[in-house]
Parts: C-alpha cells; structure tokens; sequence
C-alpha cells in the first residue's frame, strides 16, 4: 500500500469573529488553487488513481480532500475522525488497515499530526516529519501498516508539487 499524506491547503487566518468554530475556517480561494496546482502535482507523480481518500472532518482538510480526490481521480472520499487536530495515531493506523488491499490511500490532515504519524510510519515513533500547507509525502507500506513498516518513498513541498501539477506532459 501507497499512502500519501497530504496536509490541507492555506486557509483563512484563525479569526474567531468570523468563525467562531475553527473546524469551519475555510480555505481561502488562492489556497483552492493552490492546493489544485499541488493535487495536480500529486497525480503527475503518482501517475495512477489514488483508491481512497479520507479527511479530517474540519472545512479546509475537507475540501482540500474533495480538490485532491477530483485531481486524481479518486471515486472514494470520506471522513475519518481521528485525522482532526490532536487526533490518535492509533485509530488512524487501525483505520489504514480496513484499506490494506488498496493501492494507494491518501490522508489529508493537519500539523504536527501528520508529521508524526510520518514520524510513526516510518521510525516507529512520532518524530516531527513536517509537511507545510499542501505539501504530501508517500510512504510504502508492504502488509498493514504499523508503527516503523513504512519506507519514506517521497516528501515533496507545496512549491515543488505546485510546478510538477503545471507542467504540461510530453507526447
């Protein structure tokens, strides 16, 4: 299994007069077109559909997730609590494994979570591997995924997969 970790795009600035329930600060529209240029990016490398992706249930990993999913083909979204803020590794890797027969799954959360479940993955421990604003990693994972299983395959900022997402495919 590939799983990507994809952290969601600019969002508003934290403004509790506007929204007074943070869950629902949304991206701001040049991060919907940020977090586009990068999904973009995401499929080039990939270069197959993702099979699913799920998403912490607040607005902007929600909708980064539908922008990820449409970019890359993807017929399967939906929402796994545990990938919220301060959410537990555990029940995300335990949700991961519902998935273990598909190719690619990817994750869209926040910081420092995703880090550290990078962290977990891949050293078996939640060590900071930080992703900025709609950046994303790939980690292979052969079997269930578990704590040290995984092999860091990629970790690409946003600028990065941003240029890839832009560029035109050669015939």
């Amino acid at each position: 299994m590939l799983i990507i970790l994809f952290r969601h795009g600019p969002a508003g600035s934290a403004d509790s007069s506007r929204w007074p329930d943070d869950a629902a600060r949304p991206l701001t529209p040049k991060g919907e077109e940020r977090t586009r240029a990068a999904a973009l990016g995401v499929r080039r490398l990939l270069g197959q559909p993702i099979t699913v992706v799920l998403t912490s249930p607040l607005v902007r990993a929600d909708s980064t997730a539908k922008i990820l999913a449409s970019a890359t083909d993807c017929k399967k979204h939906a929402t796994l609590e545990a990938l919220a803020p301060g959410g537990s590794f555990r029940k995300t890797l335990a949700a991961l494994a519902e998935y273990r027969d598909a190719d690619i799954v990817a994750l869209v959360g926040h910081e420092p979570d995703l880090g550290k479940l990078a962290g977990v993955l891949v050293f078996g421990a939640p060590s900071a591997l930080p992703l900025k604003k709609a950046g994303a990693c790939a980690i292979v994972c052969e079997g269930e995924p578990q704590p040290g299983a995984g092999v860091l395959k990629w970790l690409a900022p946003p600028k990065l997969l941003r240029r890839l997402g832009r560029k035109k495919a050669h015939a």
